[in-house]
């Protein structure tokens, strides 16, 4: 595959940005979701799956998968581009994450040919919505004690054990699910571990709904009461789950490469911010006036303005080679707490109309930075803790002691 000219990749953008500019749908009259963690309703699911599909038919999405399974082939670029231009015209999110981002990723880097053509077309076109089944009520981040069982039985395994934080569980046709299939003593906990790319749609799978603080929903508890899913649901061999489960939550983490594009989140920006603070006023005076408020937004200026060249600098291994994997490793951790400090702030610059929420007619913006900060805590849950990847940079980048 040969690089793209400039001129291809210029005009590549004006067609994207003239089809977005044209195809953006209209306000549909209910509250959008500012993640795919909010998809609490079959009204806003159709909604976005009739979206995904669009920008698909268009084009714009899975563009540098193989076309055999429903990509476009092209070099990546391209597909960085389409996804700016998302971004840059506020179109709503491409809702089939765990598809788009992580498991489609992984079946394109190491699963079958019959898994490539069995999936990942209709984790294109929004057809199969996929789900996780990593966590476990009783086991927090300690991802490699999972309990939920599956004991083969014939050209079936049985499925017991509980799942949570199984985003849009109730919607999902597929579930990527971590289960353990050997519990030998004396063997590492992670060597009992397997790895599933299982349906949701059989007797004995029971996703119910969590409502969160916000009021959405989104996140389901799964129970698991003898499931029976076929045997050929597997991904590599028995035991090799942990290594699978690991390589996934690269993906999810933003340290490997290979998803299909499309805004993933509506990720506020200080650009945001500061639009929607020039209106508001303390004593009577712009609150934008304000020395100290002016030094701190200048401290989340620069910090936003150092993770975004962090990111680009991540793009270009000479620069890399102090601590390789770096910036990808600890890129999640830096994001996700930006972001939920950024949004707090938000909020509290904000007074008294802070404690107003979306729906209350003077809450400044509609409540919108209320609803962002909450909605944050689940980015720095999802996907490992904070806490826990912290811990991932301290060991496996500084070379620190676990102990």
């Amino acid at each position: 595959m040969t690089d793209p000219s400039e001129k291809e990749l210029a005009e590549f953008r004006a067609e994207v940005s003239a089809w977005m500019k044209d195809n953006k749908p209209a306000d549909p009259g209910f509250l959008l979701p500012q993640t795919f963690m909010e998809v609490g309703s079959e009204q806003v699911l159709e909604f976005l799956r009739e979206w995904q599909h669009k920008i698909w038919s268009a084009g714009y999405l899975g563009m540098a998968w193989p076309k055999e399974y429903g990509g476009r082939g092209v070099a990546p670029i391209f597909q960085k581009i389409a996804d700016r231009e998302m971004k840059r015209q506020a179109v709503p999110i491409c809702f089939n994450v765990i598809g788009l981002s992580w498991t489609g990723p992984l079946i394109n880097d190491i699963g079958s040919e019959e898994q490539k053509k069995k999936y990942l077309k209709g984790i294109l076109n929004a057809e199969d919505v996929w789900c996780q089944g990593f966590s476990e009520p009783d086991h927090g981040s300690d991802l490699g004690n999972a309990q939920c069982r599956a004991v083969r039985d014939g050209d079936d395994y049985v499925i017991n054990g509980t799942k949570i934080w199984t985003t849009m569980g109730n919607y999902a046709k597929h579930m990527i699910l971590l289960a353990r299939t050997s519990n030998e003593e004396g063997a590492r906990k992670y060597d009992g571990l397997s790895f599933f790319l299982a349906p949701m749609h059989v007797d004995g799978i029971d996703p119910r709904p969590i409502q969160k603080l916000t009021g959405d929903y989104g996140f389901c508890e799964t129970f698991f009461t003898d499931a029976r899913i076929p045997a050929s649901c597997i991904m590599g061999e028995e035991g090799q789950g942990w290594k699978i489960a690991m390589k996934t939550l690269q993906y999810e983490r933003g340290a490997e490469a290979g998803a299909a594009g499309g805004l993933m989140a509506v990720r506020t920006v200080m650009g945001d911010l500061l639009a929607d603070l020039r209106e508001l006023k303390r004593d009577g005076k712009p609150l934008l006036e304000d020395p100290l408020v002016r030094d701190e937004l200048v401290q989340l200026i620069m910090e936003e303005k150092a993770i975004t060249l962090g990111e680009r600098r991540q793009a270009h291994a000479a620069l890399n080679s102090d601590y390789p994997f770096s910036i990808a490793l600890s890129n999640k951790l830096r994001l996700s707490e930006f972001g939920r400090r950024m949004r707090k702030y938000a909020v509290q610059l904000q007074g008294g109309h802070g404690s107003l929420y979306v729906g209350d007619d003077d809450a400044i913006s509609g409540g919108f930075w209320q609803r962002a900060y909450f909605n944050s805590f689940s980015s720095t849950i999802g996907g490992g803790t904070s806490q826990v990847q912290a811990n991932i940079v301290g060991e496996r980048i500084l070379g620190l002691p676990k102990d």
